[in-house]
């Protein structure tokens, strides 16, 4: 029985921020620990609805009631085990999911929902530090063995799945480390990568093993790999960048998509790299794009030394909260999210774009060097960006993303480094789906049938590269699914749990 009066008692509350003046000078977790005490009175705030609805916005399908009281009542080893049930790595999703779950939390029709996240990563780290995240290798061998292309959050969750299952597992991971995103698209300041390695080294322990470096089609052959095993599980992401669409100046240097700027300042500051590659260190930084990936570019830049990071974002600024006629409850919350990047310093514009990028001509002041507004800068053979010449836009209602610029709105923007974070359009094609004789979809996916298997007998995909550009919280729902299915394959015996969620819940694109 919950405390029918916690969400009336308490208000919610998160765990402390480290001030800005001491985070920002390091790569460390930006968050200080919550005591019992503050998780006690979050976790009283839960009502255990008759329907609750947090269950229909996970899509994991974790049993957020159950949890959430067993921590009111101090039964923390008991709510490790509810939410592992459901939940390969919380300590992922607890620090990188949006959390879909609160957006449809029924204490949220009335007042602040739930601290359902933190509650989750609350959860995994007193169990981490009571040493009870232990190794579960399975007690009989199947004699089956499963490649998984992709060491993402989706593949090192079927990888886990399927080696419990009693399968031998291998992940196949054309970077130098396991993590996919997580391991160099994600600063450490948000995600430590030492949590990744101790997800390693409990999937090593359980019977996983892990070819790093090794990407498929060009380093081995898919043929290769199903000659070696029964079954491939394709969870290769959708990291295919998405650009500007054609813009004057975009040939110039100093224009970098997200993800070459931030695997490279990842990469350094994990010991693989003496210096970044790219960095803003004493620069005017233009960051286009209002996601995550934005705001761990602002993070990064702020960290480096930048003179000035500016956000812009197409959309116009979303409300403070929820408008009832337009976005009902328990639909996602579309409001303004800020995080603790945005704490930090720089300036977001909304409802902007860059219509040209122009170069910079030995201009100390990034200014408008032709004196006559039009920000036309002299001479022939520029390669450096100077500064962007921006404009507000609307969004076109014709039923295709088309911004149109306002008149009279133009002005000039300084920018000596410009990052495109405008988000992904699809998985890479690439030598692996050529082989196959796989196709893309038209949005950059690889379609399955309903058992999640690809045209090829024997290859299954899942996660952002089956679904498309999504969460971290999706990718290991979509692991655990597919799984299953490969498992059922296999000629398993038993079910592998897998997430039951509604075929009809939005797409939410990162």
């Amino acid at each position: 029985m919950p405390d029918p009066k916690g969400f009336l008692t308490y208000t919610r509350r998160t765990p402390t921020l480290r001030p800005v003046e001491e985070r920002v000078t390091d790569w460390r977790d930006v968050y200080r620990p919550a005591d019992d005490a503050m998780i006690h009175e979050q976790a009283s705030r839960c009502m255990n609805c008759g329907i609750p609805y947090c269950h229909s916005g996970c899509p994991l399908g974790n049993i957020i009631p159950d949890f959430n009281d067993l921590v009111r009542t101090g039964r923390w080893d008991e709510a490790a085990e509810v939410l592992h049930s459901t939940n390969n790595f919380p300590d992922f999703t607890g620090r990188l999911c949006p959390a879909p779950c609160e957006g449809s939390c029924t204490v949220g029709i009335h007042d602040d929902p739930v601290t359902i996240k933190q509650i989750e990563v609350e959860i995994f780290n007193r169990a981490a530090e009571a040493g009870k995240i232990r190794p579960k290798p399975p007690a009989v061998r199947s004699g089956r063995s499963v490649a998984v292309v992709g060491g993402g959050p989706a593949g090192l969750a079927a990888a886990q799945q399927l080696a419990r299952a009693g399968h031998d597992v291998v992940v196949y991971e054309r970077s130098d480390a396991v993590g996919g995103l997580m391991r160099y698209g994600i600063p450490d300041f948000k995600l430590e990568k030492w949590r990744i390695d101790d997800r390693m080294a409990q999937l090593i322990a359980e019977g996983v093993r892990f070819v790093t470096g090794c990407h498929v089609g060009v380093d081995c052959s898919v043929a290769e790999l199903r000659d070696r095993h029964d079954a491939v599980l394709m969870t290769c992401g959708a990291q295919q960048p998405r650009d500007v669409p054609p813009t004057p100046g975009r040939e110039l240097g100093g224009i970098h998509l997200a993800m070459e700027y931030l695997v490279g300042v990842n990469q350094m500051v994990a010991g693989k790299l003496t210096s970044a590659p790219i960095t803003a260190a004493g620069k005017h930084v233009i960051v286009l794009g209002g996601g995550d990936t934005a705001a761990d570019c602002l993070g990064t830049a702020i960290r480096q030394g930048a003179r000035s990071v500016t956000l812009i974002e197409a959309v116009p600024q979303p409300p403070l909260t929820r408008d009832a006629a337009v976005n009902p409850w328990p639909t996602w919350p579309m409001i303004l999210r800020s995080n603790s990047s945005h704490e930090e310093g720089g300036t977001r514009i909304f409802g902007a774009a860059v219509t040209e990028f122009l170069c910079d001509r030995d201009s100390d002041d990034h200014g408008d060097p032709s004196g006559d507004g039009s920000g036309n800068r002299d001479g022939d053979g520029c390669g450096t960006v100077g500064a962007v010449r921006i404009s507000d836009v609307t969004i076109s209602t014709d039923g295709r993303f088309t911004l149109l610029p306002v008149p009279g709105t133009e002005r000039i923007q300084p920018a000596d480094l410009v990052l495109l974070a405008i988000g992904f359009s699809g998985t890479e094609p690439g030598p692996m789906l050529a082989e196959l004789g796989i196709d893309r979809s038209p949005r950059g996916t690889v379609q399955c049938g309903a058992d999640w298997q690809t045209i090829i007998p024997g290859v299954f995909a899942a996660g952002d590269m089956r679904r498309g550009p999504s969460l971290v919280v999706w990718a290991i729902a979509e692991g655990r699914s597919a799984a299953a299915a490969v498992h059922q394959y296999l000629g398993g015996r038993g079910e592998l749990p897998a997430p039951v969620t509604p075929a009809s819940m939005p797409l939410m694109i990162r």
